[in-house]
């Protein structure tokens, strides 16, 4: 049975908004005595928050009271809306900020990139960071020496390797960075958001370090990305954190199907049970708008591959009138996808009823919102009703190992084929 490398127990760590300490000496000394000296926890702490208001109002809980174990060899992808507690979970385990409270044990090296360039010296050459970066995660010179040909061609700064680092752009110095942070052998390897940086060359060769740390090399990753393609494609299990509170741990797939489905907040169907309540005016009447996934599996989050359907009905007042309908989809930012007009129908007094058919792999991944507009005659807008369904699409990516954002309002898959015209003469 694989051994425990890290174990995380009741985790804790409040921070001071605006101020540095207690606000008085007398505390001050006793918090240092109590915590260092005796070995005790923060007298001016309390985890059950029921600390004075005016505390409350200067304090806030970055994490609260998690607990987690992580197996030799394991890949474990941490998830979470920013603001979650995920770089202060990462800088604890790596030692750089102490807890308010609560243990954490680990076993063996750990190799930490929480920063582009963590731990550089910017008027350093990058020969003499890697070394340096060496040095602090306890390797010796021939060691270094060893690695170093493979760290600097995996970079691709060859040709400034002597140039101090604060000459280096934005894409060296973090492709630097994540090399000396894989390449030098350690035990446990932290990254955080190392995907949100760089060139999609780059970002396979990220991937592809970090799999071959993990399966090849058995040693153990925490992996923090917003990409949950890359999670699920590296990751054997997952930590979700809401508000600094473990919300689940386990499986990867199970996590992260959980944390989508939570996070798109979605407003997929709005009805009313009578005219009189419904929005609209003298014309027509909103009975129900809804939109429909056709996934198999409804407990799983909606992504690109999901066709939808757009059902609506509304109370019509008036006989012999020449209705149709228009759904627009927009972008959070406005912006219009597409305006659908349906045909042009004569309909007396009554329901009416109406529906819109979005194929899956059309649209791009992302939040959208969905305006309806019933018009009379083709040309005189009825009732406009704006933002009645939102939704978010996640993103999926079969056997494609780029996790940049994909570009363009939409995505379709289109018939699309490449073949060898003819081989290659010798």
């Amino acid at each position: 049975m694989p051994e425990v490398v890290i174990e995380v127990e009741k985790l804790y760590k409040k921070y001071h908004l605006g101020t540095i300490g207690t606000g008085s000496f007398r505390q001050d000394l006793q918090r240092w005595w109590t915590t260092s000296i005796q070995k005790k926890e923060d007298p001016f702490f309390q985890a059950n928050g029921n600390g004075s208001p005016d505390a409350k109002r200067r304090t806030i809980l970055a994490l609260q009271d998690v607990s987690f174990e992580v197996k030799h060899g394991e890949a474990i992808g941490i998830i979470g809306s920013n603001g979650s507690g995920k770089s202060t979970l990462l800088k604890i385990i790596s030692r750089i900020v102490r807890p308010t409270q609560g243990v954490v044990r680990g076993r063996g090296k750990v190799s930490s990139l929480l920063e582009v360039g963590t731990g550089f010296h910017p008027e350093l050459t990058g020969r003499e960071n890697i070394y340096i970066s060496g040095y602090i995660l306890g390797m010796s010179k021939p060691e270094i020496k060893a690695k170093f040909d493979e760290i600097v061609a995996f970079a691709g700064v060859d040709d400034f390797i002597d140039t101090p680092v604060k000459r280096y752009s934005s894409g060296m110095y973090v492709r630097l960075a994540f090399a000396v942070a894989a390449h030098l052998e350690p035990d446990i390897l932290i990254v955080d958001e190392v995907l949100a940086v760089g060139d999609a060359d780059f970002q396979k060769k990220c991937l592809g370090k970090m799999r071959e740390v993990s399966q090849s090399d058995g040693r153990t990753i925490l992996f923090v990305s917003h990409s949950m393609q890359a999670i699920k494609n590296l990751c054997d299990k997952a930590l979700w954190l809401d508000k600094g509170k473990m919300q689940s741990f386990g499986g990867v797939s199970g996590v992260v199907n959980k944390y989508l489905t939570t996070v798109q907040q979605s407003k997929l169907k709005q009805s009313w049970s009578t005219p009189e309540v419904a929005p609209g005016n003298d014309w027509v009447r909103i009975q129900s708008v809804e939109l429909i996934p056709h996934h198999n599996n409804p407990d799983e989050p909606l992504d690109i591959r999901v066709p939808l359907t757009v059902k609506f009905s509304f109370w019509n007042r008036h006989d012999n009138v020449f209705l149709s309908a228009g759904l627009h989809l927009f972008t959070p930012a406005g912006e219009c996808i597409f305006d659908v007009p349906s045909p042009s129908t004569i309909c007396d007094k009554g329901i009416v009823e109406g529906e819109c058919f979005i194929p899956g792999n059309f649209l791009n991944d992302g939040p959208y919102y969905i305006s309806m507009v019933i018009v009379k005659d083709t040309s005189v807008p009825l009732f406009n009703f704006e933002e009645c369904l939102t939704f978010e699409l996640d993103d999926y990516r079969e056997n494609i190992q780029w996790y940049g954002k994909w570009w363009g309002a939409v995505r379709p898959k289109l018939p699309f084929h490449l073949k060898q015209a003819a081989p290659v003469l010798a």
